[in-house]
């Protein structure tokens, strides 16, 4: 991961600043996904009813995808590494898109690009088109404009 400096963000608007390393999309993680949101449909947690549906398997929830980039993807190198900043907090998304769904057992990484560095008060404010590439398909399976403050 490139370590950048938050004055030197605008620099590199337009260009790629984090790529996470793959991540496998289990059963177990989509269950405990299912039993902290309370969202049993049975794509995502009943094997044999889905291996009967249209993606043949179980698959992950779109917002399970979505939330691996407040995680999963951070930890493993699929996010700006900003230094020189007191800290950076979520202030939002824009278009979210689900693409393509999500098999179990398949693999995920997060592709992340600068669009934006505005200066404000104290802050700059960030936004980094996710793309979250699925192994294997043509298509990814989510992208999601990430909004940060980044308070220096």
């Amino acid at each position: 991961m490139t370590k950048l400096m938050a004055s030197e963000l605008p620099q590199h608007i337009g260009q790629e600043v984090a790529l996470s390393e793959w991540i496998e999309m289990t059963q177990e993680r989509i269950n405990a996904f299912a039993d902290a949101t309370g969202d049993h449909q049975f794509i995502h947690v009943d094997a044999e009813r889905a291996a009967a549906g249209p993606f043949g398997t179980t698959i992950a929830h779109g917002f399970l995808t979505l939330s691996l980039l407040a995680g999963e993807f951070m930890n493993r190198g699929g996010a700006p590494d900003i230094q020189g900043v007191r800290m950076t907090v979520n202030y939002g998304l824009n278009r979210v898109r689900f693409i393509a769904p999500v098999p179990v057992g398949s693999r995920l990484r997060n592709r992340a690009m600068l669009q934006s560095a505005e200066v404000g008060a104290g802050y700059m404010q960030i936004t980094v088109l996710n793309t979250v590439e699925l192994e294997g398909f043509d298509k990814p399976a989510a992208t999601a404009e990430s909004v940060f403050r980044v308070y220096v």
